[in-house]
């Protein structure tokens, strides 16, 4: 088995020194980045997570805030959210079953599982309680088991859904239950072929008639044909009741979260961007969802800007695709989207919460941390605050990953680490 990677390890250092060795810039941030040029090489410049225990550290948050591990132990928390009594429902679990296609893809494969935890997914939920709602959540149960990567979490009319990578599930809830009365109910099959990207994001509407979940693509940039990305890099809208459903945007690479802006009621997502054509593009983004909208993949990127790699082109898609709202750098890995409440302090009062996961692809790491958009008149405004930071260190060292970030209206942030395990929770001191 040494030999064995040993020689491996040669041939990565060889095909590394072919990769794309620009060092990146700063991150661009907003509405309106500047974009450099197009640069590709064999291969996207790598820079690996080199994962360490927290030991007696901790996530820095800032001052009149306090950061405690209140779930550890788990089996790959992804998603959390916050029942109407407190309680936290944390999904878990890992999916994916896309071939390699190229040695290539088999490089970025191991380099990007040397920065992941060798803990086995879950394929559960959590339940989280803090009964005395003094901070500490002295109970982690089992509420379901047996799931099949689940990821997105929503919840109305006494129903708790859950999209797993194939498919759109539910179970009755009462208040207070710690386990799942049942097997869930079947609401949608959602697509799972291939499943390059296999993270199924959603939310649900304030009404609690459609949930909008989000698909991503099958490929990097369509390296698989595009008849492998038939209902794929968009979002859908299902009807709860019926499992009707009905593009609701497309044209998004990766929408890897969702999430209803309780101000506008419009929906919202991040995304993760293309790969491979430079440490500096394409920036990963925020970005308002329009019914009907196209946003660029696979044909173009930040609006109109063609990508040439992608043949035949269609002049009329590059026409109409939208512009995001607000550019988060590139490479980032947003994972994680909540929109804030009052009771998180007035600095933090009006915004999102962006969980970065962090970069793979890029000399200079950027990511691995929560920041905060702060929003005005219903949209993006000014430059992101880091709210939780810390989980990566100078000498590369890597203690966490944030994944999901919720919001606990009782003015705290609930923080998913996919790399320690933990769930954080994030609170004003009071």
């Amino acid at each position: 088995m040494k030999r064995v990677n040993t020689l491996g390890l040669i041939g990565l250092t060889l095909l590394l020194g072919a990769c794309d060795n620009n060092s990146g810039g700063p991150l661009a941030y907003g509405g309106d980045p500047t974009l450099p040029e197009p640069h590709r090489g064999m291969l996207p410049s790598m820079k690996i997570a080199e994962p360490a225990l927290w030991g007696d550290q901790k996530p820095t948050v800032p001052a009149g805030f306090s950061i405690t591990a209140i779930a550890t132990g788990l089996q790959i928390p992804r998603q959390t959210l916050v029942l109407p009594n407190g309680d936290i429902i944390v999904a878990e679990g890992r999916g994916g079953k896309a071939a390699k296609l190229k040695p290539k893809d088999v490089i970025a494969g191991y380099i990007k599982a040397q920065g992941n935890t060798k803990v086995k997914g879950g394929n559960r939920l959590t339940l989280l309680r803090d009964a005395d709602r003094d901070g500490k959540y002295e109970l982690q149960t089992v509420f379901a088991d047996n799931l099949d990567a689940p990821y997105g979490l929503a919840f109305a009319n006494n129903k708790l859904y859950v999209a797993n990578q194939g498919e759109l599930v539910s179970f009755d809830y009462q208040e207070n239950q710690t386990k799942a009365s049942g097997a869930p109910k079947s609401i949608a099959k959602l697509p799972s072929e291939i499943n390059h990207h296999w993270t199924k994001a959603m939310t649900i509407s304030p009404d609690g008639r459609f949930v909008y979940v989000g698909i991503g693509s099958n490929s990097n940039i369509t390296e698989r044909g595009m008849e492998a990305e038939l209902d794929r890099a968009l979002v859908w809208q299902i009807d709860v009741e019926t499992g009707a459903h009905k593009p609701f945007a497309t044209g998004l690479r990766n929408p890897t979260a969702l999430a209803i802006n309780p101000e506008t009621r419009q929906l919202w997502a991040v995304v993760n961007e293309r790969d491979e054509i430079g440490p500096d593009l394409v920036p990963d983004y925020l970005t308002s969802v329009r019914e009907g909208g196209f946003y660029g993949w696979p044909y173009s990127y930040w609006g109109q800007n063609v990508d040439a790699r992608v043949m035949p082109q269609d002049p009329k898609k590059v026409a109409a695709a939208i512009k995001p709202d607000y550019s988060l750098g590139a490479h980032v890995a947003a994972l994680g989207l909540d929109f804030s409440v009052p009771a998180m302090g007035e600095q933090f009062a009006k915004g999102a919460f962006v969980g970065e996961h962090g970069s793979w692809n890029r000399p200079d790491p950027v990511g691995y941390k929560v920041i905060f958009v702060p929003f005005n008149n219903g949209q993006p405004s000014g430059t992101p605050v880091e709210f939780v930071t810390g989980f990566r260190d100078a000498n590369g060292k890597t203690r966490g990953r944030p994944v999901g970030v919720t919001v606990d209206p009782r003015g705290a942030l609930i923080v998913a680490d996919d790399l320690a395990n933990t769930v954080w929770r994030v609170s004003r001191n009071r």
